[in-house]
């Protein structure tokens, strides 16, 4: 990050530090709803404990960012664009825990015919997020390699978004009643809303991207 953080070595160290953060909860998300899909109720538990430790880590990390910003005054020609990059981020990270949560509490019965779709969709999601996390990085350290990762985020989005729409036909296909058809595609709502959620922060990002290099 040396080369829009240049005066403060600590900043730069909590900035990555975050990123860590989320990018460890999208594994555990990934292996969280893995976990559910296997029956494996004493891994999901801890995934669980495992992605709330990350979620109050990330969101501890950008409030301590955030005050170094304002007290210090920090870069501020690209503050606003920084927080807003983290805010959105942190936004990532609380719909995975969410999702888990929600996972646990309502515990969806998933058909067997229907796992691999839900397996895979989770797969899409957390890749786009990875594509995100290391797009951020590549904003702070070389902005030129920015585009390539936004342009995998993208594509990750859109296969969510290509697999969750054959999970839901797939279910409403099922003889099956009404009302677990919808819960199905709850369930699939809820995971691809965090591959949306990156492709929220990755067209953010895009824009001050943009700024940079003008």
């Amino acid at each position: 990050m040396a080369i829009l953080f240049k005066t403060t070595k600590q900043l730069e160290s909590q900035i990555d530090e975050f990123l860590d953060a989320v990018g460890e909860g999208a594994l555990v998300f990934r292996y969280g709803v893995d976990d559910f899909l296997n029956g494996g109720q004493k891994n999901f538990r801890q995934r669980i404990e495992q992605i709330a430790k990350l979620e109050n880590k990330a969101d501890d990390l950008r409030r301590t960012i955030e005050n170094q910003l304002y007290t210090h005054t920090l870069i501020p020609e690209h503050r606003g664009d920084v927080l807003g990059i983290l805010e959105s981020t942190d936004e990532v990270m609380d719909t995975m825990k969410e999702t888990l949560f929600q996972f646990d509490v309502e515990a969806p019965l998933i058909p067997e015919n229907l796992i691999n779709f839900y397996r895979e969709l989770t797969v899409m999601s957390v890749s786009s997020v990875e594509e995100l996390i290391h797009a951020i990085r590549a904003f702070f350290k070389d902005v030129s390699a920015v585009k390539n990762h936004l342009h995998k985020v993208m594509f990750y989005e859109k296969e969510a978004d290509r697999i969750g729409d054959n999970l839901k036909r797939a279910a409403f296909q099922l003889e099956i009643e009404l009302a677990r058809k919808f819960h199905l595609r709850y369930f699939a709502l809820h995971i691809q809303n965090v591959s949306d959620r990156a492709e929220d922060v990755s067209d953010r990002l895009s824009i001050y991207t943009i700024k940079r290099t003008i």
